[in-house]
C-alpha cells in the first residue's frame, strides 16, 4: 500500500494516518523528519538542505525528492508507505512522477473550511499535561479550567481562528490544485496511475476510518 493522503488542515488526516499505517504496517513519511534526521546525520543531502535552512531560506525540491528516493530503500518501506503533507505543490508532485516514486492510491479527505475553523479554533489545552479540549465538542466541566488540575487552559496560537483561516488560504492557493493533478492522471488511466478516491471527513472519527479502508479497498 503506497499512498497520498490529501485534504486541507485539520481535516482529520493525521487521525487517520495512524489507523492507515497500523493497518497496513507501513511507515508515515515526513518530509520534515527526514529533512531533521539528514542534518542530525550529517549526510551529503543533510549538509546542503542545512545550509539553505540555516540561511533562512526554502529547501529546494530536488534535494527533498532525493531525501524520499533514500528513505523508500529503507527496510520498513518494503510493503509500502504513507505521504502526508507531501507533495504540497504541482512541480513537487510532477517531480515525485518523473523520480519513478509509485503511488497505488491517492485518499483525500475532503472537509469544507468552516467546520475546520469551528474544530480548530475551539480547541483549548491544558499545556503540563497536554490534555485537550473543545469549547463546543469537548468542553471542560468549567469554562477555561482543566478538570484535573482547575489550572488554566490557553489556545495554542496554531488553533486562533485567523492562523487557521492563513493556512486554510495557503492550501486553497498552493495544495488544492493537487486534488485535479491527481484525479485527472487517475482518469486517464495511463500506466502508473494511481487510484483517486475521495471521503467524506465529517463525522464520528471510526465512521471516516471505515469510510478510509473501504475506499483504499476498492
Amino acid at each position: 500500500m503506497r499512498l497520498i493522503l490529501l485534504g486541507p488542515p485539520g481535516a482529520g488526516k493525521g487521525t487517520q494516518a495512524n489507523f492507515i499505517k497500523e493497518k497496513f504496517n507501513i511507515p508515515q513519511i515526513s518530509t520534515g523528519d527526514m529533512l531533521r534526521a539528514a542534518v542530525k546525520a550529517g549526510t551529503p543531502l543533510g549538509v546542503e538542505a542545512k545550509k539553505i535552512m540555516d540561511a533562512g531560506g526554502l529547501v529546494r525540491d530536488d534535494i527533498i525528492i532525493n531525501l524520499v528516493k533514500e528513505r523508500l530503500l529503507q527496510d520498513d518501506c518494503k510493503a509500502g508507505y504513507l505521504f502526508d503533507g507531501f507533495p504540497r505543490t504541482i512541480p513537487q508532485a510532477e517531480a515525485m512522477k518523473e523520480a519513478g516514486v509509485a503511488i497505488d492510491y491517492v485518499l483525500e479527505i475532503d472537509v469544507p473550511d468552516e467546520p475546520i475553523v469551528e474544530r480548530m479554533s475551539g480547541r483549548r489545552v491544558h499545556v503540563a499535561s497536554g490534555r485537550t479540549y473543545h469549547v463546543k465538542f469537548n468542553p471542560p466541566k468549567a469554562e477555561g479550567i482543566d478538570d484535573v488540575t482547575g489550572e488554566a487552559l490557553i489556545q495554542r496560537d496554531d488553533d486562533k481562528e485567523e492562523t487557521v483561516l492563513k493556512r486554510l488560504k495557503v492550501y486553497h492557493e498552493q495544495t488544492e490544485a493537487l486534488v485535479k493533478y491527481y484525479g485527472d492522471w487517475a482518469e486517464g488511466g495511463q500506466p502508473g496511475a494511481p487510484k483517486y478516491r475521495k471521503i467524506e471527513g465529517q463525522g464520528a472519527v471510526e465512521a471516516v476510518t471505515a469510510r478510509a479502508f473501504e475506499a483504499l479497498a476498492s
